[in-house]
């Protein structure tokens, strides 16, 4: 194997979804500790804590303690480069973990041990089911009080409709947890609770023992030792078996228990998600499937994101490379711009630290300075090859407000950071026909991203906005462009506008309100979404 495939074939590129608070932030956090990327864990949480999670760079994420976008992360471990993708878990912020899953080979799943799976949780699992890629479970905060562990197989394989195979089982819970039970070695995995120091640390105290061990019942108690036996009986005779090939094909999810708070199981867990996940996927485009092994680069943009660093007060295009490999200062074809162009500044990013890189490799992510040219869902590739990867589906917002800048001496700076966080994906800008951006309706999934859009224009663009909420709960875009818009038969409460690349839209209050639209006007065509990158 020649040292390029070499390169690509240790590549190991996933996301960590999760519903808000099961952890996702805290296992990032310590699998980046055990690859030697950081050396000392931050607190997500609580109000004393001088330190903050590593992939929670934007100042409101260490205010609120929640993830609103998405980081990127590279470390090495075992032989592997791994590429994390940290993603968001609250729901308001759905539309850029669907984007950043667009970039990722496989998944990981995090569940709180008491909860189980909530409502974030199956929407996101589907987004990974619709792309077929691997997910690997991983029930975190067993050192919390829990619900049975045969409860949550069981509501994971009924919700989530995926078949479901222990790779550890857990021996208690809370302040009783004792430890796992490994199903290959068929070993015992004994905890022993440290001080705070574990929190900050990688080293964890554990002893080893074996199942038929004489000392086991004075290890883990009686009553514990009796139960691990009968459950492993019941695991072995009725459960799923492990198989890989199912795994890779999002059939069957490894489940994992363990506490990332405490370190308890977590590289245990990285070293068998590395054996279970594959090297970079095929790609699909409009010219085929995309090999990653092909010697041709390619790549796309799933992310943009301006002001990560306020000492540079740039904007980075994230991009996931398809094949082939990257080098510092290559001319590419930007297949959407229609020209080549030179990619000077390439960057390995963890969270919002950077550092200047030479060459990358498919499966890898990596930031590109953009002055403005590119846009999500933008493909680059070889200039005599040109394809496009099929493209990122814009949401249809839910929520909208009327947006205005409270001192009009600053409407250029008001237009700037309007501009920039629309091109990130985050909102979306509409107005009225033939009008500027002074007055502008937003439209966004969830309502947590206009507090985002505010405190933003304020800190990165010095703008202070008045918002105003309107009624409206459904956009359609037009698709008839032989109808003269002027003269369409509307509800006084619909109103016409454009977006920022001039399409024709409508927002409605209700579904009645459509449908009189529909019976009002010969010949018009709606549709609920806005296309995708790929048919830009």
């Amino acid at each position: 194997m020649s040292d390029f495939q070499s390169e690509i074939g240790r590549r190991r590129t996933f996301a960590i979804i999760s519903h808000p608070d099961a952890g996702k932030t805290t296992l990032t956090e310590k699998l980046l500790l055990y690859g030697g990327a950081i050396a000392l864990a931050g607190s997500v949480k609580g109000k004393k804590a001088q330190r903050h999670a590593v992939s929670d760079w934007m100042e409101i994420e260490k205010q609120r303690g929640i993830s609103v976008t998405s980081s990127v992360m590279q470390f090495q471990y075992d032989g592997c480069c791994i590429n994390i993708l940290d993603t968001p878990g609250h729901e308001d912020f759905s539309e850029d973990t669907y984007r950043t899953l667009m970039a990722a080979d496989s998944a990981v799943m995090v569940l709180d041990a008491s909860k189980g799976v909530e409502r974030q949780t199956r929407k996101l699992f589907k987004v990974c089911t619709l792309r077929h890629i691997p997910i690997i479970t991983f029930i975190n905060k067993m050192d919390r009080a829990a619900r049975d562990p045969f409860e949550l197989m069981e509501e994971i394989e009924n919700l989530l409709g995926i078949r479901t195979c222990p790779v550890n089982w857990p021996i208690g819970s809370g302040k009783e947890f004792q430890g796992v039970y490994d199903r290959e070695s068929k070993k015992i995995l004994i905890f022993h609770a440290n001080s705070d120091a574990v929190f900050e640390s990688k080293e964890v105290k554990s002893t080893e023992v074996s199942l038929d061990d004489p000392h086991l019942e004075s290890a883990i108690g009686a009553d514990f030792a009796a139960k691990l036996r009968d459950d492993v009986e019941l695991l072995d005779g009725a459960g799923d078996g492990f198989d890989l090939e199912a795994v890779r094909e999002g059939k069957l999810s490894p489940v994992f228990f363990g506490s990332a708070l405490t370190n308890f199981g977590v590289e245990p867990f990285l070293k068998e998600f590395l054996q279970m996940t594959t090297a970079p996927l095929p790609r699909n485009s409009d010219s085929g499937v995309v090999n990653p092994f092909d010697p041709d680069f390619s790549a796309f943009v799933f992310k943009i994101q301006a002001n990560m660093n306020k000492a540079h007060r740039d904007r980075i295009a994230f991009i996931r490379i398809c094949s082939g490999k990257f080098e510092k200062g290559m001319e590419v074809f930007h297949v959407q711009g229609g020209r080549k162009v030179k990619l000077a500044q390439p960057q390995h990013l963890m969270a919002q630290d950077r550092e200047v890189i030479e060459e990358a490799y498919a499966g890898d992510i990596i930031g590109l300075f953009d002055p403005g040219v590119f846009s999500i869902g933008d493909t680059l590739c070889a200039a005599d090859k040109p394809f496009r990867f099929e493209g990122i589906p814009t949401f249809a917002p839910e929520h909208f407000s009327r947006v205005q800048q409270a001192d009009t001496m600053k409407r250029k700076q008001f237009v700037k950071g309007m501009t920039q966080i629309a091109q990130e994906g985050a909102i979306q800008i509409f107005h009225e026909p033939d009008s500027g951006l002074e007055e502008v309706v937003v439209g966004v999934v969830g309502t947590l991203q206009f507090d985002v859009l505010q405190y933003r224009l304020k800190n990165e663009y010095n703008v202070e906005i008045r918002m105003t909420p309107l009624p409206y709960e459904e956009i359609r875009w037009i698709e008839s462009a032989e109808l003269d818009l002027k003269t369409l038969d509307l509800t006084s409460d619909t109103k016409r506008v454009q977006d920022v690349r001039g399409n024709n839209l409508l927002l409605f209050c209700n579904n009645w309100s459509i449908q009189w639209a529909l019976d009002h006007n010969r010949g018009l065509r709606l549709s609920e979404f806005g296309g995708t990158d790929f048919e830009r």
